[in-house]
């Protein structure tokens, strides 16, 4: 044992040369600075090293928070954080690298489960160690769905859905790029998290070449998806990343009030903040060695390193520094070769040197001047690019044979950057799926929404061009309006009116204090409105428009608290001898139209069935879809049908509505929403139909004739009274809890499953 012991302290003793901040010096004196390949620098330190039949304890890290040990029991030394079971693969100045868990799920051809494994990580808060943000949470497969969240009691919670229709097609270009595999960051100072897998159908359908699915968190750049090879082979997928891919931890040196220095670091090196109680500690210019140890860093002689730092005369080794004189006799910088020149008399020198300065500023300003034309040339013909691209000529030659020049205007590049204090970030107003909204001021004082879409495929630029088009024609009050558009940039940019009073989902859910202007009339009225919009873009417009993301963050309202329909990125046009569209499926989760869904037909009808889901919202103030609540509660359009069905509408109309509209109003309205709400697109009502009758409910309310709170029927008022005296509503109307704030962005099997066409 004796042997074995003599032998490991000779394996493992500190090396002459380090790699730790250029370091001489590793680990305290007597203490060992590797196990197996992995180098261990102070502050950290091996105080534990495990051996067949014996434990070495050592006191060689800064602290206990930096212990770590060494596991000489298997094949290979190992090394773990604290006593733990975490692995250590390598330790620079600011990171970590550890093992990586990975979540899994498998179905056999039945449907059933047949593998199923969670993941989870728990930094003990002693430790100074926290997740970071170059890891990413990564979910692979076809048919699942993900959770990361952090320790219980927290905020955070994100998730990640994995789709794809045929996964042997799925791309193998080593990027995750949605298709099969899905990305999100976590927050900074993560210590904790934990891993649910969840399927939307079981892999039912894609099973014989996707039969599981994985989750986890680790290190972005140190992973490749492998696309359809990774998809079908699970095994060859867990083995692959397991040994490739690690997770990245963040260390610091956090300040201790039991130890009586302020900083921990040594001579001649500085401290780095990196959080509010947390810091490094790095050598100064000129110095090298490890800056936790004493005596701290030392001074570089440069002047023993002529390849780094090269002297070409007499060097002079100085604090932090050196200096190089030329050889006597000559003059010049000594740093660089051929920097140092025969001295000369003083008279041709200065001649020399004044021509050389007035030669060199007339070849810089004819280079310059060349170079400026050159690039503005070259700006000129990228942006005749960009605008042929995008179908600008294919525009001009439209307004050209229409006659209608002023229907649409051509804004250009620098008159849209100069309106956006070039695309400041200060001037972002909103994000989206199809691009980023900036508020811009014109010269003429109008201020517009400046909309950057994403890039259009150029096969796409034609039917693009026609989307401006008919946008550009559509005239209605509650419909946002399409001034003008940019093709001269690499992404076309679309210029509306600027709305100013935010969302309607803002007014429904975010606003504290009860929303005071919401009244049941105004929820009539916003709602009639938006119902007009819809309708006149499918049955009137030039050519049928169908919305296609019809929702409340999409329904905005300006100063006056009118109606304005907004955000045609995902529209599509219709023909006119076709009464649907096959399209890739896309919407807003809890708004989708679950026949669109499954069948990929695309009609008006799908506009009606996120329509009545923006009637839910508006007469229960509830989130369409919120994992938090009970499973009976979690889809609201399962949800408000079998309310209705069950005759208990009044006991999730929000309360003040029972104050202030008739109970035969609020029936009304919810027999609406229920039939826009059916699963069969041909038995829902069209959007005219929906608009005519909220115009016919609303001009009741507002008659004269109509005094609903004063001369009430008796039986109303009491059911009124009833409501408000009971205690029918378990979740308060505003705010929401953060856990259904957390849970309403992410994707639940029951919001599929409850939706699907019977």
């Amino acid at each position: 044992m004796l042997l074995l012991f003599i032998l490991v302290l000779t394996w493992m003793s500190p090396l002459p040369e380090g790699n730790f901040v250029g370091a001489t010096a590793i680990a305290k004196p007597g203490c060992l600075t590797k196990c197996g390949e992995v180098t261990v620098p102070y502050p950290f330190g091996i105080n534990y090293v495990v051996m067949p039949g014996r434990n070495i304890t050592q006191n060689c890290a800064l602290e206990d928070t930096f212990e770590l040990t060494c596991n000489l029991t298997s094949k290979a030394p190992e090394l773990f954080i604290g006593r733990g079971n975490l692995k250590v693969y390598n330790i620079s100045d600011t990171e970590m690298r550890i093992s990586v868990s990975i979540a899994f799920r498998c179905y056999d051809s039945y449907g059933n489960i047949s593998e199923n494994r969670t993941s989870w990580t728990d930094i003990p808060e002693r430790f100074p160690l926290t997740f970071s943000q170059k890891n990413k949470f990564t979910l692979i497969g076809c048919d699942d769905y993900a959770w990361i969240r952090g320790p219980p009691g927290s905020d955070y919670a994100s998730g990640c859905m994995g789709i794809c229709n045929n996964p042997s097609r799925v791309p193998d270009n080593g990027t995750c790029s949605g298709s099969g595999c899905c990305q999100t960051s976590i927050p900074q100072g993560l210590q904790y998290f934990n891993i649910t897998l969840g399927s939307f159908n079981n892999h039912g359908s894609v099973v014989s070449s996707n039969r599981c699915g994985f989750a986890f968190l680790g290190e972005e750049e140190s992973f490749k998806f492998g696309g359809a090879r990774d998809m079908s082979n699970a095994t060859e997928f867990y083995i692959k990343t397991r040994s490739n891919v690690r997770r990245v931890l963040d260390w610091e040196i956090r300040d201790n009030p039991n130890i009586l220095e302020p900083t921990v670091c040594k001579g001649n090196s500085l401290r780095k903040n990196v959080s509010i109680s947390g810091y490094h500690c790095s050598c100064k210019e000129g110095y090298q060695g490890n800056p936790y140890l004493e005596p701290g860093c030392e001074d570089i002689d440069e002047c023993m390193d002529n390849s780094t730092y090269p002297c070409y005369g007499n060097c002079n080794n100085t604090p932090g520094d050196y200096t190089c004189t030329c050889l006597v006799g000559y003059e010049g910088d000594g740093k660089t070769k051929n920097g140092c020149q025969r001295k000369a008399s003083k008279f041709p020198v200065i001649a020399l040197s004044l021509a050389l300065v007035f030669g060199l500023l007339a070849i810089f300003s004819g280079i310059s001047g060349i170079f400026l034309g050159v690039r503005k040339r070259k700006l000129i013909k990228l942006r005749e690019k960009f605008f042929e691209q995008n179908g600008g000529e294919f525009m001009k030659q439209k307004l050209k044979a229409t006659g209608a020049n002023d229907a649409v205007t051509m804004f250009s590049t620098d008159q849209l950057r100069k309106a956006t204090d070039n695309y400041s970030e200060e001037r972002i107003v909103g994000r989206g799926g199809y691009g980023v909204v900036y508020k811009g001021f014109l010269p003429d004082n109008r201020v517009v929404a400046i909309k950057k879409s994403k890039i259009v495929d150029g096969s796409q630029s034609e039917q693009f061009i026609n989307e401006i088009w008919i946008l550009s024609q559509v005239i209605h009050r509650n419909v946002v309006k399409l001034l003008g558009c940019c093709l001269e940039e690499e992404v076309p940019i679309l210029v509306y009116e600027f709305i100013s009073n935010n969302t309607l989902f803002y007014h429904i859910h975010h606003k504290p204090g009860g929303m005071s202007w919401l009244s049941w009339e105004n929820r009539l009225r916003v709602a009639a409105e938006a119902a007009s919009a819809l309708a006149y873009l499918h049955s009137q417009a030039t050519m049928p428009i169908i919305h296609r993301d019809v929702k409340s963050a999409n329904i905005l309202l300006d100063e006056n608290f009118t109606t304005k329909i907004s955000d045609f990125g995902a529209s599509r046009l219709v023909p006119l001898d076709h009464d649907q569209v096959t399209t890739l499926v896309q919407g807003t989760l809890g708004y989708l139209d679950p026949e669109y869904f499954h069948t990929s037909q695309l009609t008006d009808k799908s506009d009606v069935y996120s329509f009545g889901m923006v009637l839910a919202e508006l007469i229960t103030g509830r989130l369409p879809i919120c994992a938090a609540r009970t499973n009976e509660e979690k889809n609201l359009a399962t949800y408000f049908v079998k309310s209705m069905k069950e005759n208990r509408l009044f006991q999730i109309v929000e309360p003040r509505l029972l104050q202030e509209g008739t109970l035969e109003q609020l029936q009304t309205v919810a027999e609406l929403v229920k039939r826009c709400l059916n699963l069969l697109g041909d038995e829902r009502p069209t959007m005219k139909e929906v608009a005519m009758e909220l115009e016919g409910l609303r001009k009741f309310t507002t008659h004269p004739w109509n005094q609903q709170h004063e001369q009430a029927p008796e039986e109303s008022r009491s059911l009124i009274l009833e409501v408000e005296q009971s205690d029918l509503y378990g979740v308060p109307l505003i705010p929401y809890s953060s856990n259904e704030w957390e849970s309403y962005s992410g994707i639940t099997e029951m919001a599929f499953q409850e939706n699907k066409p019977r």
